[in-house]
């Protein structure tokens, strides 16, 4: 593993970070991506390109929803490197605090809100929709998000912006 790749220490063992890439991207020691071509059932080849397939699956939900909810991740940001960082890193952590509510996250994600598999075939999730024709929604979904933290943290709730 290249050294500006980077890892981290899970429950005591040594992770390497990598990146999930498609065929535009060149490969290299930190990024992985599909094996070309048809492979049999069952092989190595046919079972890994099925998990990078799932992995870039649930990070474009993440992504397509986080850029639903907030619209700086919709474009280039205009920022200095360190501040994009911040703005990236702060919008990875509100996602995850959500996410690991069941109350907030029932608010924000109801079931059907995510892509899904279902009889080997891939379900869209609603997110997709609300992200190309209407972001009044996850707006609406937003503010009830913000009122139920402010209920959790004893605070007012959020009547405008």
């Amino acid at each position: 593993m290249s050294s500006s790749a980077g890892s981290f220490k899970r429950e005591g063992k040594k992770c390497s970070i990598h990146f999930i890439g498609d065929e535009a991207f060149p490969l290299s020691e930190n990024l992985m991506k599909v094996y070309p071509g048809q492979h049999p059932k069952n092989s190595k080849e046919r079972i890994f390109n099925y998990k990078i397939c799932r992995a870039r699956r649930v990070e474009e939900n993440v992504f397509g929803l986080s850029s639903s909810m907030f619209r700086v991740l919709r474009k280039p940001m205009l920022l200095e490197p360190e501040n994009a960082q911040l703005v990236a890193v702060t919008i990875a952590c509100f996602h995850n605090f959500l996410r690991r509510n069941p109350d907030l996250a029932a608010i924000c994600t109801p079931p059907g809100t995510f892509d899904y598999e279902e009889n080997g075939r891939v379900i869209e999730g609603s997110w997709r929709a609300m992200s190309n024709e209407n972001t009044t929604f996850l707006f609406l979904s937003f503010r009830r998000v913000l009122n139920v933290i402010c209920y959790f943290l004893g605070n007012s709730p959020v009547s405008e912006f």
